[in-house]
């Protein structure tokens, strides 16, 4: 009986693509003694084409600063996505990585959390804003534009890697990934990077350059935080919680728990930008 079960879920499961038909590597390229990988890969690319979209946003009138102004922006900013995603992802979500010292700066192997990475980030704004007498909110305004990007890149390498796959499921473009069992799976990391990177880009973009949404100190970064926040909400529906954190005493994930303060930040800054007057162009 038990034999006629497993050939049962064989038939099944050769109905889907397996993750390791795909042929993927997680390493970009092998020297031997150094691997270079697509994750650490994807947050450079991410960084620097961040910083060139933010470049060609300053070029328009009534900028908030000066391209000056983003040198510091990538070198503060680089240290708060990785020092703010790992630190958030191993207090959310792996608090065990802190009794292993090299597993917990082990970044290149996977681990990252989006929402302490953007606590980061704005950290590194806050500092650059006050250290240049910048108008914050702007600045985030700018940057949040830029920031899907990263997103994007960052959920392809998580695909790569064949990590944060979804939930089971029996949708024809199910996959069964080697570290998530014999079952079929939804891919969410590219339902990620769908929604996350390209979709938030072009809302940002349209606002930016179609609106004067980019006068309105707030409007677009608050955009930014509440789009992906209701999107995260949304998607993880379809991505398998970290084990432990799939149903928390309030009834939601970990994920879905830590998206309600960006939704509602969001929606405020959104409102704050309706009532403040058209932005005054910053000394640069």
């Amino acid at each position: 009986m038990l034999a006629a079960a497993d050939a049962a879920s064989a038939v099944v499961t050769t109905h889907y693509l397996h993750f390791s038909d795909l042929h993927l590597n997680k390493v970009a390229l092998d020297l031997r003694y150094f691997q270079i990988r697509w994750y650490a890969l994807s947050y450079i690319a991410g960084i620097m084409l961040a910083y060139w979209y933010v470049n060609q946003l300053l070029k328009q009138p009534n900028a908030p600063m000066a391209p000056r102004h983003t040198e510091d922006l990538l070198f503060y900013s680089t240290l708060g996505v990785v020092l703010g995603g790992r630190l958030g992802y191993v207090f959310f979500y792996k608090p065990e990585l802190l009794t292993n010292f090299w597993a917990f700066v082990s970044v290149w192997e996977g681990g990252m959390s989006f929402h302490g990475g953007a606590l980061g980030v704005m950290f590194a704004m806050l500092f650059v804003a006050w250290r240049n007498k910048l108008n914050f909110l702007r600045v985030m305004d700018y940057v949040s534009c830029g920031v899907p990007f990263g997103l994007f890149l960052g959920r392809l390498a998580n695909f790569v890697n064949g990590e944060l796959w979804g939930r089971e499921t029996d949708v024809p473009w199910a996959i069964i990934f080697p570290a998530g069992g014999d079952v079929p799976r939804h891919p969410s990391q590219l339902y990620e990077a769908g929604l996350e990177g390209l979709l938030i880009f072009v809302v940002l973009a349209f606002l930016f350059w179609k609106t004067d949404a980019r006068n309105r100190a707030g409007r677009l970064s608050g955009a930014f935080i509440g789009l992906y926040g209701a999107g995260r909400f949304y998607l993880e529906q379809f991505r398998q919680p970290d084990a432990g954190l799939e149903h928390l005493s309030w009834g939601l994930t970990m994920g879905q728990t830590l998206c309600l303060p960006m939704i509602i930040a969001g929606l405020v800054l959104i409102t704050w930008s309706m009532r403040k007057p058209t932005a005054a162009p910053a000394r640069v």
